[in-house]
């Protein structure tokens, strides 16, 4: 009879220690993000379903707004949505399709460019501008309508004017940038400049990082990086397309903040949970850090009464611990 409790304890052990190590998160995890986090998401992805082998991570990389407007304007399922800016969540999702998000990670813009670009042993922080507007440059952005990165350029162009004392400096690198350099997000751009089609293009000093690909830095007054010059930002914005066709909301420059949250109507919502925790806990900070976008510790919860209670007493049990 001892030898029968026995083994019901040492099952009952198991069976709870099981479900501890949450083995029971199993399915499919769909996973809208930003083209910026293709890369330290490919590793959490190997990292999580290697933790939860019963998982399968499956990712889809647009521009913030275009991830978002998925589920928004297309009405298809998504579990996590991980966005480049958390005003786009803010912005397009909040009431109706979210309630809350988590900031967890920073960035800031720099100049790529390649060993062929033109004038690369030229360019630095001070002078970029000159080189971009010399006649036999081509660079490029993402679209501001589509992706962060696009409208954080244009903002960074109009803060360089108030910066560097140039006038229409803003107007000039917009006329001399013509449409046939825009993409729809930012890593869409790299094939350009590779192909020599471009020979600098305004990207995440993180994407540049993860591409082993030159850069150009920018002064921080500028870079949208430090919150040292949060209010200088703001004196710059840009309007972007709205929730309604004919709307537009302004873009207020400020730091880079990236931001995660789980739709409404997510399919698999304790695998969403699962992976959020993973992303903010001390794995996926780790491989944030290594990938060039410094993770925000303790990640900074936005309405995070209305989140999952797990994901509630996660943030406040400490990501970290």
């Amino acid at each position: 009879m001892k030898s029968f409790y026995r083994y019901i304890f040492i099952l009952f052990v198991f069976l709870f220690g099981t479900l501890m190590m949450g083995e029971e998160i199993t399915g499919e995890i769909i996973v809208f993000h930003a083209g910026s986090l293709s890369v330290p998401f490919a590793q959490i992805e190997k990292a999580f379903e290697s933790q939860y082998p019963g998982t399968d991570v499956i990712r889809e990389a647009a521009g913030s707004r275009e991830a978002v407007r998925k589920v928004t304007d297309l009405e298809r399922e998504a579990d996590v949505i991980g966005s480049a800016d958390y005003t786009v969540i803010e912005n397009l999702m909040v009431p109706k399709y979210t309630e809350w998000y988590i900031n967890f990670a920073n960035n800031e813009m720099v100049i790529m460019y390649t060993e062929d670009s033109r004038y690369k042993d030229e360019i630095n922080s001070d002078n970029w501008y000159e080189i971009l507007l010399r006649p036999d440059v081509e660079y490029g952005h993402s679209d501001p309508n589509a992706d962060p990165c696009g409208y954080r350029s244009q903002i960074v162009w109009k803060l360089a004017e108030k910066y560097y004392g140039v006038d229409n400096l803003y107007q000039k690198l917009a006329d001399n940038c013509p449409p046939k350099n825009v993409r729809p997000k930012e890593t869409d751009l790299i094939a350009l400049l590779e192909a020599g089609e471009l020979d600098y293009i305004f990207i995440y000093k993180s994407v540049a990082l993860q591409h082993q690909m030159p850069y150009v830095g920018l002064p921080e007054q500028i870079n949208l990086k430090s919150t040292k010059y949060a209010d200088f930002y703001a004196t710059a914005s840009f309007d972007v397309t709205g929730k309604e066709p004919g709307e537009m909301i302004t873009q207020v420059g400020q730091p880079m903040v990236y931001a995660l949250t789980i739709p409404k109507n997510a399919p698999n919502p304790q695998g969403a949970i699962a992976f959020i925790k993973f992303v903010i806990g001390q794995q996926g900070q780790a491989i944030m850090e290594e990938n060039g976008q410094p993770p925000i510790n303790p990640p900074e919860g936005v309405n995070i009464e209305k989140a999952p209670h797990e994901i509630q007493d996660f943030l406040k049990g400490g990501a970290n611990d």
